[in-house]
C-alpha cells in the first residue's frame, strides 16, 4: 500500500515522491496566481481552474491564497475567497455552489496524532465538505473530517471541530449552533437595517471579466 493509498483509507501516512510532486506542481501555479499584476483579473480567474480539482463558472479568489495539492478539492459555481485563504487540501475538501469566505479562512483536512509517542508516525487526513449557499466568516478554521451543511453561517474567528447542520448559526471555539437561520433574517440584513429600506438597483452590477 502506498502513502497515499494509506492517506485515502484513513490511515496513518508520510510525505513521499508522489505526494511531493502535488505540492510542487500547486506551489508553483499559487505562486503565479498570487505574483499576477493586480488588474490580471481574467488571467487569474483562468488560472483557478487549474489549480483545482474541479471548479465551477465564476468563482473569484483573492490573492494571496495557498493550498497544498490543489486537485483534491472541488469548488462550485459562484463562490467567493477573501484574501488569506489557506487550503491544507492533502485529501478531499468539496465546496458548494454560492459560498463564500472571508478573509484568512483555513480548511485543514490533516492533523497529527494527539499522543507523542506515536505523533513521529506519520499524519492522518478526513475530507472536509461545505456545503452550498454558506458563509465562512473570517478567521474562521476548519478540521479533519468535518461536514457543514447548505446555508450556514460560521461566525469569524470560529474554530469547527465537527460537523455543523444546515440552515443555522454557529460560531465560537469551539463552534457550536447558536440558532436556526429564520424569519428575522429574511427581514434585516445587520443589526436592524432592513433590506426593504434600502434604496432600489436596477440591475445587480456585473464586472466585465465574469462570464
Amino acid at each position: 500500500m502506498t502513502e497515499q493509498e494509506r492517506m485515502k483509507a484513513g490511515y496513518m501516512w508520510y510525505d513521499d515522491d508522489e505526494n511531493m510532486a502535488l505540492q510542487s506542481r500547486a506551489r508553483g501555479l499559487v505562486e503565479k496566481f498570487n505574483s499576477l499584476p493586480a488588474d490580471a483579473n481574467r488571467e487569474r480567474m483562468e488560472l483557478v481552474h487549474d489549480i483545482f480539482g474541479s471548479c465551477g463558472k465564476n468563482v473569484w479568489i483573492v490573492p494571496p491564497m495557498k493550498c497544498t495539492t490543489g486537485v483534491y478539492t472541488s469548488i462550485g459555481e459562484g463562490c467567493y475567497f477573501n484574501q488569506g485563504v489557506t487550503i491544507i487540501d492533502d485529501w478531499k475538501v468539496e465546496i458548494g455552489d454560492h459560498t463564500m469566505f472571508g478573509p484568512n479562512v483555513t480548511l485543514c483536512t490533516t492533523g497529527h496524532a494527539i499522543s507523542p509517542k506515536h505523533r513521529g508516525e506519520g499524519m492522518y487526513s478526513f475530507p472536509i465538505r461545505i456545503g452550498s449557499g454558506c458563509w465562512i466568516g473570517a478567521n474562521v478554521v476548519v478540521l479533519p473530517g468535518v461536514t457543514i451543511g447548505d446555508n450556514t453561517v460560521i461566525g469569524a474567528g470560529s474554530i469547527v471541530t465537527k460537523d455543523i447542520p444546515a440552515n443555522v448559526v454557529a460560531f465560537g471555539s469551539p463552534c457550536k449552533v447558536f440558532r436556526e437561520i429564520g424569519e428575522q433574517d429574511e427581514e434585516c440584513y445587520f443589526r436592524g437595517h432592513r433590506f426593504e429600506d434600502q434604496p432600489e438597483r436596477e440591475e445587480r452590477p456585473k464586472l466585465d471579466f465574469m462570464d
